[in-house]
């Protein structure tokens, strides 16, 4: 086998990667796979993309990683374990150096990159090292890691005792080295804490669970990130009515991250029709702005949260995440800090996509100069971002996503549903 810095494959997920296990008869049959090349190897790399989720342009970081790949491997003696790991595109295993016969075994029913741990090194089937453990349970421990004192591209830190400070400062110490830092992770939240470590996070954990669990939810973990990947599509959609309804019970949505001109919240009465509601970041004369929190509406509204689905506002509390979208479509996750409910009076906002569209989306909005809705963006053009519902009118344009109608528990279905 050739050594890992020549094994080494990026991993992109792509519609066509397909997960491969092998037939009784020895015949590889295609399930999910990621692909490559005829001419390497997959070894040693099973990754995922995880994408920068804040704009190049800003000087404001919102970002909680860099453009780079977080790699994952496994370590567990549980077939089921294996199973889901590798359906989920993470092939890399490591056994003990006692079990090479479960790592044979497996290999008839998978695809897999079997690793061996003997005497604190990780070899891979041919025997070469491709990783060195190192346990830390003290400062002078930790004090003793750092990139010139190993000869091999992966080091797997296995920490004993503190978690966090010690992976900032590993994440610290080894910024800008080749070398690619893993930690040894017995639980999802772990996993998070060390991708997440300073922001940009080490570069991949070793996942050791012996729950299907475990490998599922961290998979959910790495979906939410890189779904910030993508863009939203957002619609053009015009005001037919704009005007007041009375009192009701408001909801304002404090975030844990700062929003920039053109952000803000998806929210709207109908899941088929989410506005993009503006943040309170803009200054004005009478209030000081506020670019963590989005007046977002009554408590009935929708409000989008990752993974496609949306909750109602008045079950947001702290801890809980939204995904936050600007003019362009472009979208990333942001935890929310707290809420706060309060009666306020409303206006109530109606729009539609063309004039003889009779679909009709609504948002129920407060009455104050500070909450706006967003414009469309229109290419480089000097124009205003956004409108603010007092001065809302029919005929102004505003920013729409649209999506299915049909929710259950959040989660869009397909139904017959009629909602006026």
């Amino acid at each position: 086998m050739a050594s890992l810095s020549s094994a080494s494959v990026s991993l992109v997920r792509t519609p066509t990667h397909l997960p491969c296990f092998r037939s009784n008869h020895g015949k590889v049959q295609s399930l999910n796979r990621y692909s490559k090349t005829k001419t390497t190897h997959l070894s040693i790399n099973s990754s995922l993309r995880m994408c920068s989720i804040a704009a190049s342009d800003s000087p404001l970081s919102t970002s909680m990683y860099e453009l780079s790949s977080k790699k994952v491997w496994i370590w567990t003696e549980n077939s089921q374990v294996m199973t889901a790991a590798v359906e989920r595109g993470w092939d890399t295993f490591i056994f003990s150096s006692q079990n090479q016969g479960l790592a044979n075994e497996w290999s008839k029913i998978a695809l897999i990159d079997p690793l061996f741990s003997k005497e604190r090194e990780i070899f891979d089937n041919a025997g070469e090292r491709v990783a060195t453990i190192f346990q830390v349970s003290t400062p002078s421990e930790l004090k003793k890691l750092h990139p010139e004192a190993h000869h091999v591209e992966n080091v797997v830190i296995d920490l004993l005792d503190w978690q966090v400070i010690p992976a900032e400062n590993i994440v610290a110490e080894f910024q800008g080295s080749k070398t690619t830092v893993f930690a040894v992770s017995k639980s999802p939240a772990e996993a998070q804490l060390f991708l997440e470590a300073l922001e940009h996070g080490l570069g991949g954990v070793v996942l050791k669970v012996e729950v299907v669990k475990a490998v599922l939810d961290l998979k959910e973990y790495f979906n939410r990130r890189n779904e910030v990947h993508n863009r939203l599509s957002l619609t053009k959609a015009t005001i037919t009515q704009v005007h007041a309804v009375g009192m009701g019970d408001r909801v304002c949505v404090d975030l844990c991250s700062l929003m920039r001109p053109g952000e803000g919240l998806l929210v709207g009465s109908f899941a088929r029709g989410l506005f993009l509601v503006h943040s309170e970041c803009l200054e004005s004369s009478y209030i000081a702005s506020r670019p963590f929190r989005v007046n977002a509406g009554p408590v009935h509204a929708y409000v989008a949260t990752p993974g496609g689905k949306t909750s109602y506002l008045s079950e947001l509390k702290a801890g809980k995440e939204v995904i936050v979208v600007d003019q362009t479509g472009k979208m990333r996750t942001a935890i929310v800090g707290r809420v706060k409910i309060e009666t306020r009076p409303f206006i109530l906002v109606e729009a539609k996509i063309d004039a003889n569209d009779q679909t009709v989306y609504s948002i129920l909005l407060q009455t104050a100069e500070t909450v706006a809705l967003v414009c469309p963006h229109e290419g480089n053009r000097t124009q205003k971002t956004v409108i603010p519902v007092t001065s809302l009118k029919a005929g102004d344009e505003v920013l729409l996503r649209l999506q299915g109608g049909a929710r259950h528990t959040g989660i869009e279905i397909k139904e017959f549903i009629v909602e006026n």
